[in-house]
Protein backbone atom coordinates (compact mmCIF):
# COMPACT_ATOMS: atom_id res chain seq x y z
CA UNK A 1 0.00 0.00 0.00
CA UNK A 2 3.14 2.22 0.91
CA UNK A 3 4.58 1.55 -2.34
CA UNK A 4 1.39 2.00 -4.53
CA UNK A 5 1.09 5.84 -2.64
CA UNK A 6 4.55 6.39 -3.02
CA UNK A 7 4.06 5.72 -6.68
CA UNK A 8 0.93 7.79 -7.40
CA UNK A 9 2.88 10.67 -5.76
CA UNK A 10 5.69 10.34 -8.25
CA UNK A 11 3.78 9.68 -10.85
CA UNK A 12 1.71 13.34 -9.47
CA UNK A 13 5.14 15.12 -8.69
CA UNK A 14 6.63 14.40 -12.56
CA UNK A 15 3.92 15.62 -14.34
CA UNK A 16 3.62 18.50 -12.25
CA UNK A 17 7.57 19.37 -13.55
CA UNK A 18 6.72 18.19 -17.21
CA UNK A 19 4.66 20.86 -17.46
CA UNK A 20 6.63 23.68 -15.74
CA UNK A 21 9.46 22.63 -18.10
CA UNK A 22 6.91 23.31 -21.06
CA UNK A 23 5.66 26.36 -19.98
CA UNK A 24 9.28 27.74 -18.65
CA UNK A 25 10.85 26.96 -22.03
CA UNK A 26 7.95 28.19 -23.90
CA UNK A 27 8.01 31.99 -21.65
CA UNK A 28 12.22 31.63 -22.40
CA UNK A 29 11.80 31.21 -25.65
CA UNK A 30 11.14 34.89 -25.78
CA UNK A 31 14.12 35.95 -23.25
CA UNK A 32 17.28 36.53 -25.16
CA UNK A 33 21.13 36.73 -24.64
CA UNK A 34 22.60 37.05 -28.31
CA UNK A 35 20.50 34.95 -31.01
CA UNK A 36 19.70 32.15 -28.32
CA UNK A 37 17.07 32.34 -25.91
CA UNK A 38 17.69 31.17 -22.19
CA UNK A 39 16.78 27.96 -20.89
CA UNK A 40 14.73 28.50 -17.87
CA UNK A 41 13.73 25.24 -17.28
CA UNK A 42 16.96 23.77 -15.54
CA UNK A 43 15.71 24.49 -12.26
CA UNK A 44 12.87 22.06 -12.88
CA UNK A 45 14.80 19.55 -14.31
CA UNK A 46 17.33 19.68 -11.25
CA UNK A 47 13.88 19.54 -8.84
CA UNK A 48 13.36 16.33 -10.85
CA UNK A 49 16.57 14.80 -11.08
CA UNK A 50 16.84 15.17 -6.95
CA UNK A 51 13.34 14.09 -6.14
CA UNK A 52 12.89 11.15 -8.33
CA UNK A 53 16.02 10.00 -8.75
CA UNK A 54 18.48 10.53 -12.33
CA UNK A 55 15.81 8.59 -14.86
CA UNK A 56 13.47 11.67 -13.92
CA UNK A 57 16.13 14.11 -14.70
CA UNK A 58 16.82 12.64 -18.35
CA UNK A 59 12.95 12.22 -19.01
CA UNK A 60 12.53 15.88 -18.20
CA UNK A 61 15.77 17.02 -19.55
CA UNK A 62 14.12 15.60 -22.82
CA UNK A 63 10.76 17.21 -22.86
CA UNK A 64 12.54 20.26 -22.97
CA UNK A 65 14.30 19.15 -26.08
CA UNK A 66 11.17 18.06 -27.69
CA UNK A 67 9.72 21.69 -26.63
CA UNK A 68 12.53 23.26 -28.46
CA UNK A 69 12.20 21.15 -31.50
CA UNK A 70 8.27 21.99 -31.82
CA UNK A 71 8.29 25.87 -30.56
CA UNK A 72 10.59 26.30 -33.65
CA UNK A 73 13.50 27.89 -31.21
CA UNK A 74 15.65 25.53 -33.45
CA UNK A 75 14.87 26.62 -36.65
CA UNK A 76 18.28 28.06 -37.79
CA UNK A 77 20.25 24.65 -36.69
CA UNK A 78 17.07 22.40 -38.48
CA UNK A 79 18.01 24.09 -41.91
CA UNK A 80 21.54 23.45 -41.62
CA UNK A 81 20.90 19.78 -40.30
CA UNK A 82 17.58 18.12 -39.71
CA UNK A 83 18.80 14.70 -38.16
CA UNK A 84 21.86 16.67 -35.98
CA UNK A 85 20.00 19.13 -34.66
CA UNK A 86 17.00 17.00 -33.20
CA UNK A 87 20.01 14.60 -32.01
CA UNK A 88 21.94 17.91 -30.59
CA UNK A 89 18.86 19.35 -28.91
CA UNK A 90 17.11 15.95 -27.29
CA UNK A 91 20.77 14.66 -26.03
CA UNK A 92 21.69 17.95 -24.25
CA UNK A 93 18.79 18.25 -22.41
CA UNK A 94 18.38 14.02 -21.97
CA UNK A 95 22.26 13.83 -20.25
CA UNK A 96 21.79 17.44 -18.82
CA UNK A 97 18.91 15.86 -16.62
CA UNK A 98 20.18 12.24 -16.22
CA UNK A 99 24.02 13.27 -14.91
CA UNK A 100 22.67 15.84 -12.85
CA UNK A 101 20.23 12.91 -11.05
CA UNK A 102 23.66 11.23 -10.97
CA UNK A 103 25.79 13.65 -8.94
CA UNK A 104 22.78 14.66 -6.87
CA UNK A 105 22.37 10.92 -5.86
CA UNK A 106 26.59 10.72 -5.36
CA UNK A 107 26.78 13.27 -3.03
CA UNK A 108 23.55 12.82 -0.97
CA UNK A 109 23.88 9.32 -0.16
CA UNK A 110 20.90 8.33 -1.78
CA UNK A 111 19.78 4.36 -2.91
CA UNK A 112 17.15 2.35 -3.01
CA UNK A 113 15.46 1.00 -0.10
CA UNK A 114 14.06 -1.79 0.52
CA UNK A 115 10.57 -1.45 -1.23
CA UNK A 116 12.41 -0.73 -4.29
CA UNK A 117 11.77 3.07 -4.21
CA UNK A 118 14.86 6.39 -4.17
CA UNK A 119 15.62 6.92 -0.37
CA UNK A 120 17.74 9.66 0.91
CA UNK A 121 20.70 8.21 3.47
CA UNK A 122 21.33 11.83 4.07
CA UNK A 123 19.07 14.97 4.49
CA UNK A 124 19.07 17.16 1.52
CA UNK A 125 22.62 18.41 1.58
CA UNK A 126 23.24 21.96 0.25
CA UNK A 127 26.47 20.50 -1.39
CA UNK A 128 24.75 18.18 -3.36
CA UNK A 129 21.50 20.48 -4.66
CA UNK A 130 24.48 22.83 -5.27
CA UNK A 131 26.55 20.32 -8.03
CA UNK A 132 23.59 19.23 -9.61
CA UNK A 133 22.39 22.70 -10.12
CA UNK A 134 25.85 23.81 -11.79
CA UNK A 135 26.28 20.31 -13.42
CA UNK A 136 23.10 20.70 -15.69
CA UNK A 137 23.83 23.88 -17.51
CA UNK A 138 27.35 22.55 -18.14
CA UNK A 139 26.45 19.67 -19.32
CA UNK A 140 23.48 21.61 -21.15
CA UNK A 141 25.89 23.94 -23.14
CA UNK A 142 29.07 21.46 -22.99
CA UNK A 143 26.83 19.37 -25.01
CA UNK A 144 25.93 21.80 -27.67
CA UNK A 145 29.00 23.19 -28.50
CA UNK A 146 30.61 19.41 -28.91
CA UNK A 147 27.64 18.82 -31.44
CA UNK A 148 28.07 22.57 -33.31
CA UNK A 149 31.30 21.35 -34.01
CA UNK A 150 30.62 17.95 -35.09
CA UNK A 151 27.03 18.94 -37.29
CA UNK A 152 27.41 22.71 -37.69
CA UNK A 153 31.10 24.19 -38.01
CA UNK A 154 30.97 24.80 -41.54
CA UNK A 155 28.16 27.26 -41.06
CA UNK A 156 29.23 28.69 -38.13
CA UNK A 157 32.44 29.49 -39.30
CA UNK A 158 30.92 31.49 -42.04
CA UNK A 159 28.38 32.78 -39.21
CA UNK A 160 32.18 34.15 -37.15
CA UNK A 161 33.17 35.50 -40.49
CA UNK A 162 30.09 37.51 -41.00
CA UNK A 163 30.18 38.84 -37.44
CA UNK A 164 33.79 39.77 -37.40
CA UNK A 165 35.09 37.21 -35.10
CA UNK A 166 38.56 35.82 -35.60
CA UNK A 167 37.29 31.95 -34.98
CA UNK A 168 34.61 29.93 -35.12
CA UNK A 169 35.73 29.02 -31.48
CA UNK A 170 35.82 32.55 -30.35
CA UNK A 171 32.11 32.92 -31.65
CA UNK A 172 30.47 30.28 -30.32
CA UNK A 173 32.04 30.86 -27.08
CA UNK A 174 31.03 34.58 -26.75
CA UNK A 175 28.65 34.90 -29.40
CA UNK A 176 26.50 31.54 -29.50
CA UNK A 177 26.34 30.61 -25.59
CA UNK A 178 28.48 33.07 -23.17
CA UNK A 179 25.69 35.35 -21.85
CA UNK A 180 23.21 32.57 -22.13
CA UNK A 181 25.53 30.10 -20.61
CA UNK A 182 26.55 32.41 -17.58
CA UNK A 183 22.73 33.45 -17.14
CA UNK A 184 21.62 30.15 -16.43
CA UNK A 185 24.49 29.04 -14.19
CA UNK A 186 23.73 31.90 -11.79
CA UNK A 187 20.11 31.45 -12.22
CA UNK A 188 21.07 27.99 -11.29
CA UNK A 189 22.77 28.72 -8.33
CA UNK A 190 20.73 31.12 -6.86
CA UNK A 191 17.19 29.20 -6.72
CA UNK A 192 19.91 26.26 -5.51
CA UNK A 193 17.95 27.18 -1.83
CA UNK A 194 14.85 26.92 -3.43
CA UNK A 195 15.61 23.45 -4.39
CA UNK A 196 16.31 21.95 -1.21
CA UNK A 197 13.88 23.61 0.54
CA UNK A 198 11.38 22.12 -2.12
CA UNK A 199 13.17 18.67 -1.31
CA UNK A 200 12.95 19.36 2.37
CA UNK A 201 9.35 19.86 2.11
CA UNK A 202 8.76 16.74 0.25
CA UNK A 203 10.64 14.78 2.93
CA UNK A 204 8.73 15.95 5.62
CA UNK A 205 5.12 15.11 3.85
CA UNK A 206 6.42 11.51 3.23
CA UNK A 207 7.33 11.11 6.32
CA UNK A 208 3.50 12.58 7.98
Amino acid sequence: MERKRTDVRKLAGMALLTAVVVILQLLGSFIRFGPFSISLVLIPIVVGAALYGAGAGAWLGFVFGLVVLLSGDAAAFLAISPAGTILTVLLKGTLAGLIAGLVYRALSGRKKGPDGTQQDTLSAKPLAVIAAAIVCPVVNTGIFLLCSVLFFLPTITEWAAALGFESAGKYMIFGMVGGNFLFELLFNIVLSPVIIRLIRIRKKTRTE
